[in-house]
């Protein structure tokens, strides 16, 4: 034997018993010796001219495709990661190969690699490539590339798997065909009217559930006309007090619906025909488990119309091979498609039971060229005979949700008997079950002439196991199979989740210490990250991209950054050169906002530093052309700190060591730097120097209202730090309404002063995503008419759907560069797609000079991370023209999301958007962009929170506590508004506060920096001049971000899986503190509650020693008591004007205190407002104290007069 043919070749089960070995032929094939048993019975039974099947996948599926493989002759191939090398599936084939080198893949890697199995196939002259399920097997490329190898795909053609990709392409397919889906409104409703129209249309039952919102609040299920009004209302009531906002979605209700799939099969000669229906509604959070063929009580006539619909939709789309058609079928026996999964799945095995027909065979011969009719699979041919059920038995604890358990086997006999098929894996004595993979052991299926002859034959086998060593679902399993319902046939998809009987079953100061502690928390409290709700969508390993060289189509290596890019000028020539060269360059700029804007506008600014450096150097050559990255300043950097426990300037200088090519660019909110409102000069200049030092490259320097004396001082600074100016003009509205301020002549004089004052670059920044692309032409080509060398840079928000239309009109008006992100994080509030933007203008005079390929590439990374932040997601589902209304900027709409179910405004969001455009004009209809538009946002929630009209709020303005935000807008914290500020509602919420007319930072005093460190210094032992800058910003942030980390450590090092999300007990994971410095740590267990302290032990595993944790339980901590409500009629009552935490309570009682002096400070994310007196006289009855949780109108004190 060469060694060549045996390098990998890995000794079979079958062949090692035998001594018999295979020999290789001159052509390099590995055949069986001619007088082996195999050899001889293959000979005789011979039915196709292909001699060998490789499985691309592991466990129970390619034993089942191998079995059948041989009944037809052919010879079998197994790939097997490192870490399935004492699997039974290699065990199970002729030949085996491992998949690359040991390490070169992680074990869910290694089954996804496709070229590498590709590879393997045609070293060892496979001939047909069967994917399976799961891994590679609806992968369109994977697909592609194995049939333009030469090899023959078993399955459907990647073309039909492309289309078939997502349950968008399915609805479109299944509208084309005809075939119903579950109807609903296609967005948000806020009238009656409209919700009766869907009903007159589409009948009961419906459901109303709110837009903004879940957990079942201001949902209600609708089941006949007379209830419609009421429940109408009160569904968008429900909504508005608990989300704040009361705009409602209408769908057909399915109650209790049943998920009903066809078997298909489709040759390469446009026949195709079903394999009768399969139930699988026995569901657990959407994953089956246990399925019946046929199902037993589906009306025939809906029996028979699914059949019919799942074949056309398949002859629509030409397919060929197996495939599935999944439906749902309400009570009434109405049916709704939801897609075509183009593969084999699971339960194929009962369809098999009840038909007699081999599916894998079927699949393997159509790919061999077989049609349906020579294999006698004509539709009057195939019936049904009896029932059949499958379990999947598991290694999972359902006394403890399901967890997995890993170990070894230590004894394992299996059912068997009549009318038992078993399909097993890795279920055998002695297997060592790891936590890599799914945790299926093995396959039941039963089947018997009637469904309760099949139910107790799988009861029977059930019983017959023996598994120990780990723990089964088998205990959970027994209990369904004799619950009534199941015994009855009915059961429907939210069964499991719906009849919880089912489950009634026959800390140190080291580092690791710290994480420990906060992997305890969050293992008994779940995530405390505000904002976070439910768990990640996505918690697997994230694949990362492969990136091409566009020239030679060979593989990039991307171990290093790349050193290509515009950001060499900038180090080499200076700004000024820089600013020269964008001019003269023919083409349009992109700047990828992903790092930043993109996320702050989809997910509300969570995103991880880990999660940017895993795609940084992979990133630097793809967008190697680009004008920048947006990836710094804004709201990232009092979130990283705030809610996610990260050093910003940290996360400034990883970016930068890993991409040192392209330029970075920051936001600076002028006078501001990166706070909400001015501060003194010195501490802006302090910042700039500070972030040039550390990385930054561009500053695009802004001021909320256009205020150019707040802009001059951020233009100043940067220019003094060395960086590129980016001076920006912000802008709102419609300037072709002739009614708005905000007009062309309006802009172009404040673009003449920031050209004035010596900026780089001009910036136009549509927050709210308001510019309309006749609007952006105009604008931009008076300005590129007027100053032919200024570099022109526009940035907007997709908010209304339009931002590619803009950003191209931008463009061909003569912008020098657009922003947009990433394809999967791009859109509604976010930036225009970046991919759009590219088709837009590839191949002409503007092209951006970007490889398409390439930054799809890197786009499948970024659809995975986005799933990974899904607890963030806002439910945003398209755009919003409704933006050129409320004008709210795509960056603050999550946030303000956020904070108004914080607030418990949630359910009322339609009524704080229109109460935002009242906002706007009570203030003077200002410009919008931070921090003016978190002023609008804080008095539109204090108006809903509170129920003020436009009028109130001007009639009341003395007696209310405004949030601090207005305060600080009115005194003129933030600047001169455009037009002034407004009378008399300035003066009156005012009262007795200061008025500024002038630059906020001619009142402030410099920041004393060396007061600052000696305070630094004293409360945590020291502090770098990031840090000084840190806390010259966000003063009560920082010194939180700092106790926290004292109590927690470092936790960027930690994945954010396991940063967000609750481990798994017996989930090894590893966590590198620095470099070499890797922790490997596993969850043993959580201990009970102790009700004398409310805390549990929690235990791991770290390098292999266990280590406790002491967790405070805040579910026993808590107490359920109601506040007492302040009587509104009674003036001695001071109540919370909303909903908050107590941050800081300034008096006690018996405090004599003046009218207006304050009581307290509330926070709501990051809205705060003080709560004053609303009389002179004496405190008592001070009913709340720091740290507490209160309701609006919750009673704070008495004040005795």
């Amino acid at each position: 034997m060469t060694d060549v043919a045996e390098t990998n070749k890995v000794e079979t089960q079958e062949t090692s018993e035998k001594g018999e070995w295979g020999t290789v032929a001159a052509d390099g094939d590995t055949h069986a010796t001619a007088n082996t048993v195999h050899q001889r019975l293959r000979a005789n039974s011979s039915i196709m001219q292909l001699k060998k099947i490789l499985v691309a996948n592991r466990g129970e599926i390619p034993i089942r495709i191998f079995r059948t493989a041989h009944e037809l002759s052919l010879q079998t191939v197994a790939v097997f990661s490192y870490e399935d090398r004492l699997s039974m599936h290699r065990q199970k084939a002729d030949e085996a190969y491992v998949i690359g080198k040991r390490g070169q893949y992680t074990p869910v890697a290694a089954y996804l690699a496709g070229d590498e199995i590709i590879k393997i196939a045609l070293q060892h002259q496979v001939q047909l490539i069967h994917p399976g399920y799961g891994f590679l097997s609806e992968n369109y490329e994977f697909a592609k590339k194995v049939e333009e190898a030469g090899l023959i795909w078993v399955g459907p053609s990647p073309e039909t798997i492309n289309a078939l990709g997502d349950k968008v392409s399915a609805r479109r397919l299944a509208a084309k065909c005809d075939v119903p889906c579950v109807p609903g409104t296609p967005g948000p409703v806020e009238k009656f009217e409209e919700v009766k129209s869907f009903t007159d249309e589409h009948g009961f039952p419906i459901i109303i559930k709110a837009a903004f919102g879940g957990g079942g609040r201001g949902m209600r299920v609708v089941w006949k006309q007379e209830e419609l009004k009421d429940a109408f209302e009160r569904a968008t009531s429900e909504a508005k007090s608990a989300f704040g906002n009361g705009t409602v979605f209408v769908e057909r209700f399915l109650y209790r619906p049943k998920h009903i799939e066809v078997q298909l099969l489709g040759d390469n000669h446009g026949n195709v025909v079903h394999l009768y229906e399969r139930d699988c509604s026995v569901q657990r959070r959407h994953q089956k488990v246990v399925e019946l063929a046929p199902a037993k009580d589906l009306p025939q006539e809906t029996r028979d119309n699914i059949l019919n619909d799942a074949v056309k939709l398949a002859k629509s789309v030409n397919y060929r091979n197996a495939g599935t058609a999944e439906f749902l079928v309400d009570q009434e026996g109405r049916y709704y498609f939801i897609e075509i999964n183009p593969r084999i799945q699971v339960e194929h095995t009962i369809t098999e039971e009840i038909t007699g027909i081999d599916i894998v065979a079927a699949q393997i011969q159509i790919a061999a060229g077989a049609s349906l009719q020579q294999l006698g699979l004509t539709q009057d041919r195939i019936s049904t005979r009896g029932f059949a059920v499958q379990c999947r038995i598991t290694t999972e604890d359902p006394s403890q949700a399901f967890k997995p358990d890993t170990g070894k086997i230590e004894v394992y006999r299996s059912a068997g008997g009549n009318g038992v098929r078993l399909d097993g894996g890795n279920g055998f004595a002695g297997a060592i079950i790891t936590p890599h993979y799914d945790s299926m052991l093995v396959k039941c299926t039963c089947h018997g002439s009637t469904y309760e002859i099949a139910r107790r034959k799988m009861l029977r086998a059930l019983v017959e196991f023996r598994i120990r060593g780990v723990k089964t679902n088998i205990p959970f399993l027994a209990s369904l199979l004799t619950h009534p319902t199941f015994i009855e046939g009915t059961c429907w998809t939210t069964f499991i989740d719906d009849t919880p009987e089912l489950f009634t079953l026959i800390g140190s100061q080291n580092r690791a210490q710290k994480l420990l502690a906060y992997l305890g928390d969050l293992a008994v409290n779940g995530s405390q990250i505000k904002g976070q709700i439910g768990e990640s969508k996505f918690q697997g390993d994230i694949v990362m991209p492969t990136l091409l060289d566009p020239k030679t189509g060979k593989e990039l290596d991307v171990s290093t950054p790349c050193k290509e890019g515009w950001r060499n000028i900038i180090v080499d020539q200076g700004p000024a050169a820089f600013a020269k060269a964008v001019r003269k360059h023919k083409g349009c700029l992109i700047m990828d906002t992903t790092w930043r804007d993109a996320h702050q506008s989809l997910l509300a600014t969570r995103m991880r530093t880990v999660d940017l450096c895993n795609i940084a150097k992979e990133t630097s050559y793809a967008l190697s052309n680009a004008f920048a990255l947006e990836n710094w300043g804004g709201a990232t950097f009092d979130v990283a700190m705030r809610f996610l426990y990260e050093d910003p300037w940290d996360r400034l200088r990883k970016m930068r060591k890993l991409v040192p090519n392209i330029p970075f660019q920051m936001l600076l909110r002028g006078a501001n730097g990166v706070a909400y409102s001015s501060l003194p000069d010195n501490a802006i200049y302090h910042f700039c120097d500070q972030a040039k030092k550390n990385g930054m490259d561009i500053f695009r320097v802004f001021d909320a209202l256009n205020d150019v004396e707040q802009l001059e001082v951020g233009v100043k600074a940067v220019l003094k730090a060395g960086g590129v100016c980016e001076g920006t003009v912000c802008y709102s509205g419609d300037m072709m309404n002739p009614q708005k301020k905000y007009n062309l002549e309006y802009y172009l004089k404040v673009v003449d002063k920031i050209v004035g004052m010596g900026a780089h670059i001009l910036g136009i920044k549509d927050m709210a995503g308001v510019l309309k692309p006749r609007a952006a032409t105009l604008l931009v080509s008076t300005i590129r008419e007027k100053y032919p060398d200024l570099p022109i840079h526009v940035h907007t928000h997709d908010s209304a759907g339009t931002g590619v239309a803009s950003m191209v009109a931008c463009a061909q008006a003569g912008a020098d560069a657009v922003d947009a992100a990433t394809d999967s994080m791009s859109g509604m509030t976010s930036q225009p797609s970046i991919g759009a933007i590219l088709a837009s203008l590839e191949g002409g005079d503007l092209d951006p000079g970007l490889d398409a390929h390439q930054l799809r590439q890197i786009d499948h990374y970024w659809a995975q991370v986005r799933l990974l932040y899904s607890p963030f997601e806002a439910g945003l589902t398209g755009p919003d023209p409704e933006v050129y209304e409320h004008e709210i900027p795509g960056g603050q709409l999550t946030n303000l999301l956020f904070q108004a179910a914080q607030q418990g405004l949630g359910s009322q969001w339609a009524q704080t958007k229109k109460a935002y455009e009242q906002a706007n004009d009570l203030l003077g209809d200002i410009v919008k962009v931070t921090p003016t538009s978190k002023v609008v946002g804080d008095l539109a929630q204090f108006m809903v929170s509170n129920n003020l009209t436009y009028q109130d709020t001007i009639d009341k303005a003395e007696q209310l506590d405004f949030p601090s935000s207005v305060l600080e807008f009115f005194e003129g914290l933030m600047g001169q508004p455009y037009g002034g500020f407004p009378e008399p509602l300035r003066s009156r919420a005012l009262r007795d506060r200061r008025k500024m007319d002038k630059r906020p930072g001619l009142y402030m005093d410099p920041m004393d920096f060396d007061g600052i460190r000696k305070k630094l210094k004293e409360q945590f032992g020291g502090a770098s001049e990031t840090d000084v800058s840190s806390y010259a910003m966000y003063p009560k942030v920082f010194e939180d971000y700092k106790k926290f980390t004292q109590k927690y450590g470092d936790l960027s090092v930690l994945p954010t899986k396991y940063f967000l999300n609750r481990p798994q007990q017996g989930e090894e994971f590893s966590v590198e503190l620095e470099r070499g410095k890797v922790l490997i740590l596993k969850l043993l267990a959580v201990g009970p509650l102790s009700e004398q302290t409310g805390q549990r032990e929690v235990f791991y595993e770290m390098n292999g020693e266990v280590r406790q944790v002491t967790v405070d339980d805040n579910k026993a901590a808590v107490e359920n008591k109601s506040r007492p409500k302040a009587d509104a009629s009674d003036s001695s009552q001071v109540g919370a004007p909303m909903s908050g935490v107590v941050v800081e309570v300034r008096v006690k009682d018996g405090t004599e205190i003046n009218k207006g002096d304050p009581i307290a400070v509330l926070s709501a994310m990051k809205m705060e407002m003080v709560i004053s007196a609303p009389h002179s006289g004496k405190i008592g009855n001070l009913g709340v104290k720091e740290g507490d949780s209160v309701d609006g109108q919750d009673l704070v004190c008495k004040i005795v007069k």
